[in-house]
């Protein structure tokens, strides 16, 4: 029996709905290069993407990394930033003579690889939370037996979902800006091309604010 009029008309919308809606875009592919002092790990949206190669604990870990990633527009970059604390005291090297506190510093710069551009950079434009602060009395690194009591410290846990894309972040700081000299460069820090859009952030505390988290939405260009 040939089908009716109305019939092939529904097989033909039906084939043209198949065949004629747009393909969904591959995503793209990207590279993030990253120096800190002194580690990190970076998650795009909820994706793990990769973290710094070298354990916190090694001495004097200031290389440089460089990952890459698949991803679509907006990127939502989420960065744990950790500088070395030897407890919850916040200061290093406890007990010894060179028992201090430390500082940090961060710096990156994603490209994307169909343009060869850099599409993100670290800046004050990048919002971030401390949550691990210490010491609130920096005197105690004076101490021959630092204490968390002496010391003082503030410890938060990670907000739930911070990595989610629509999360509010504008309680969170803006990132400070500092030169290589307040940072003190090293290292891998010089195996990079930087983006003179790059800059070196922390929060407003080089030497107390040991853990971050910070965040970057970054729309298609």
């Amino acid at each position: 029996m040939k089908p009716s009029t109305r019939h092939l008309a529904q097989r033909l919308a039906g084939a043209c709905l198949a065949a004629c809606l747009p393909l969904a875009a591959a995503a793209g592919q990207f590279k993030a290069e990253v120096w800190v002092d002194n580690w990190f790990s970076l998650h795009v949206g909820e994706r793990f993407v990769g973290e710094d190669s070298v354990p916190i604990t090694t001495e004097r870990s200031f290389n440089a990394e460089t990952l890459r990633f698949d991803a679509d527009y907006p990127l939502v970059l989420n960065f744990t930033i950790k500088d070395f604390k030897q407890n919850d005291t916040g200061l290093e090297y406890i007990g010894s003579p060179r028992q201090q506190i430390g500082d940090g510093g961060f710096i990156m710069q994603v490209t994307d690889a169909a343009t060869q551009k850099v599409v993100a950079v670290s800046s004050s434009a990048v919002k971030c939370l401390v949550i691990h602060k210490a010491p609130l009395n920096p005197s105690c690194v004076s101490s021959s037996q630092p204490t968390v009591a002496s010391c003082g410290a503030t410890i938060l846990e990670e907000p739930a979902n911070w990595k989610a894309a629509d999360f509010d972040t504008s309680g969170w700081q803006s990132a400070t800006v500092y030169s290589a000299a307040d940072i003190g460069v090293k290292d891998g820090y010089h195996d990079i091309s930087w983006d003179p859009a790059a800059r070196l952030i922390w929060t407003t505390d080089l030497k107390a604010d040991n853990t971050l988290l910070c965040k970057l939405t970054v729309t298609a260009p």
